[in-house]
């Protein structure tokens, strides 16, 4: 019995024994397979290095093209020709390469061409941000998938990657790398290479860059087009330009002392170099494109933008905007915007941001948003994050009277134009005053609003409209910038003491014009590829949000030149003889901004003129100040064009 399970025991052991070395077998050959199939793999796709030449040659790219509405005109072209010119390593100057390596790849001499440290290092601050903002991608890794990988996440293309990552590291010295991938990254504006990059945006040679500039090219690297510093995102460019001037300091290469020299000078930019029309507009659309399509898919597409701009309208609205800028100066207003707008469509016709995109700031010594009369590249028609709006004066009354209109009021309704106190708002008593310091006693609302009336105008929207209500009129017509509690705006608001876009306030506008209908602004009517397929298309459409009768109120009055008449004159700026154009002004109580925003069932049209950095002008009111503009647009428009 002893002797048998003995031997049943070393049977056991013995198979045991077995499975130990078939597994151990098995392990090995599956080793070696995978030895053999990666070396196979390895081989295959190595193959496909390019002689080193190639990295500073490129596959030819499909430009997107952003044209104006007929297809005809030509606006701007996103990764036109080229601009290209090699130099050696030596060229570059060392904080150049420094800030390149700190902003893409601050292990590049130290990895063999896959950096672990620094895939998790971004895996870390994703998932802390919760969404793909870092990548672990290596300057070897870059220049590989630009010179010869598609664009496409496949994972045929990611082993392909590292393998060609790999064999290149292997191949040359990392100075040659670098040097290739400095001549051939993008910069925007169709540079190629820190040499066309350091030509384009500074005007001189990449050797004779000082440290801010090199830090500026460095920051363009993630996002060229986005951070141009000719489009709306300059402000970011700069903040980014100086977190690497932070990283700069933190590596020794410069001190606390020269940076904080570097940000006090500031950046002079060159000129845009490449023809563009419209510039205003078109990086309007441009960051719309980014945002939807990104970088790459436009530089490899072949993208055809037909946008909604009317080119006729559009050289007029620059010309008419400049004259009439360069003549407010004498107000001590020295910036203007206009938007133009089709109410039934909601397309944009003409857009100018400033009075000249491609103009100095004035004065030339001050910083972005801070002592600036006039920054030509800041769209004041839309905005920015920094300043994202400007107060409307009584610009904004024809939403308070049209809420009042909605509760049953009409414009026979009267209230009593008397001095008055509202009570205490922001700390003190609020009693405001009429533009001409006149009382006029019992008024019609007809009365109140073509005479820009201001006391009975704040009891309409206290006493009759409300101004929660007020402003969730204004919000359903089109305004997108009043969010703040009810409470901080208070009875100002109707005197315009809320901020606002004027793209906003003509589209509101442009809901009087089209009888109540509302349709948010196109700027772009359709995107083809480059064999002509549809890939988007405005397919936007007319929703009602006032009643018919409230809308073609408010345009009667705003059109009804024997009402103002008192107050404008008979024969003012808004008056045009046997043709119905609906208009109202605005101005700020402290002469900081000038509105005019008018209107027909087939245009509206509205212009700000003040200073950017929201000093006040001479006392002027904008009848004054953004008439003139105003009327040189629409009667040419609707008389000649």
């Amino acid at each position: 019995m002893a002797k048998r399970k003995y031997h049943r025991q070393i049977f056991q052991e013995n198979k045991k024994r077995r499975w130990f070395f078939f597994a151990v077998k098995l392990l090995g050959f599956l080793f070696f397979i995978s030895l053999f199939t990666g070396f196979a793999l390895f081989v295959f796709y190595a193959k496909d290095l390019p002689r080193p030449e190639g990295f500073t040659e490129r596959d030819f790219v499909e430009s997107t093209k952003i044209y104006d509405r007929t297809g005809e005109i030509l606006l701007y072209e996103i990764y036109g020709e080229e601009k290209r010119k090699v130099v050696p390593l030596e060229v570059v100057p060392e904080y150049l390469k420094q800030g390149v390596m700190l902003a893409e790849d601050s292990n590049f001499y130290n990895h063999f061409g896959i950096d672990f440290k620094g895939i998790f290092r971004a895996a870390l601050v994703n998932l802390r941000l919760g969404k793909p903002i870092q990548g672990g991608s290596t300057i070897s890794q870059q220049l590989v998938r630009s010179s010869m990988l598609t664009r496409k996440k496949t994972l045929e293309r990611k082993i392909r990657e590292v393998i060609l990552t790999l064999e290149l590291e292997r191949r040359y010295s990392k100075d040659q790398i670098l040097e290739w991938y400095l001549n051939q990254v993008p910069f925007g504006s169709n540079a190629y290479g820190v040499e066309a990059a350091s030509q384009t945006f500074f005007q001189k040679s990449v050797s004779e860059i000082s440290i801010g500039e090199a830090a500026v090219l460095a920051t363009l690297i993630q996002a060229p087009s986005y951070l141009s510093p000719y489009g709306e995102n300059k402000s970011q460019l700069l903040d980014r330009m100086n977190l690497i001037l932070d990283k700069m300091v933190g590596a020794g290469i410069l001190t606390k002392e020269e940076k904080n020299q570097i940000k006090e000078d500031g950046i002079d930019f060159a000129e845009i170099l490449q023809p563009i029309k419209a510039p205003h507009f078109v990086f309007y659309i441009t960051e719309y494109l980014l945002s939807k399509y990104g970088e790459e898919f436009l530089k490899e597409k072949g993208l055809r933008v037909y946008t909604s701009l009317n080119w006729e309208f559009q050289k007029l609205a620059e010309k008419v905007v400049q004259k009439g800028a360069e003549n407010n100066i004498n107000y001590r207003a020295f910036n203007a915007s206009l938007v133009a707008i089709a109410p039934q469509t909601g397309e944009i016709l003409a857009m100018v941001g400033s009075k000249d995109f491609f103009g100095e700031n004035f004065p030339e010594d001050c910083i972005s948003g801070k002592n600036c009369l006039f920054e030509p590249q800041f769209n004041v028609a839309l905005g920015s994050k920094r300043s994202p709006g400007r107060q409307p004066g009584s610009a904004f009354k024809p939403f308070v009277y049209a809420t009042a209109f909605k509760k049953g009021y009409n414009d026979e309704t009267v209230v009593v134009d008397k001095e008055t106190d509202f009570g205490i708002w922001g700390g003190k008593r609020y009693i405001p005053q009429n533009y001409d310091g006149i009382f006029r006693g019992p008024v019609t609302l007809r009365t109140a609003l073509a005479q820009s009336l201001n006391i009975p105008s704040v009891k309409v929207l206290v006493e009759l409209a409300g101004i929660e209500d007020s402003i969730e009129t204004a919000k359903e017509l089109g305004i997108t910038t009043l969010n703040m509690p009810t409470s901080f705006y208070g009875p100002s608001l109707v005197l315009g003491g809320g901020e606002v876009k004027l793209l906003d306030m003509v589209s509101g506008y442009g809901v009087f014009a089209a009888g109540g209908m509302k349709i948010p602004p196109v700027s772009i009517l359709k995107i083809t590829d480059s064999g002509g397929n549809i890939i988007e298309e405005n397919k936007k459409t007319q929703k009602r949000v006032l009643e018919i009768k409230i809308a073609d109120l408010i345009t009667d009055i705003l059109s009804d030149n024997t009402a103002r008449s008192p107050m404008f004159g008979n024969n003012s700026l808004m008056y045009f003889k046997n043709f119905q154009v609906a208009a109202k002004t605005g101005t700020t109580g402290d002469f900081r901004d000038g509105w005019i925003i008018g209107y027909t069932s087939l245009i509206a049209v509205g212009v700000w003129v003040g200073n950017n950095d929201n000093s006040p002008m001479f006392k002027q009111p904008g009848i004054m100040t953004a008439g003139p503009i105003w009327r040189a647009f629409i009667e040419k428009v609707l008389f000649e064009l």
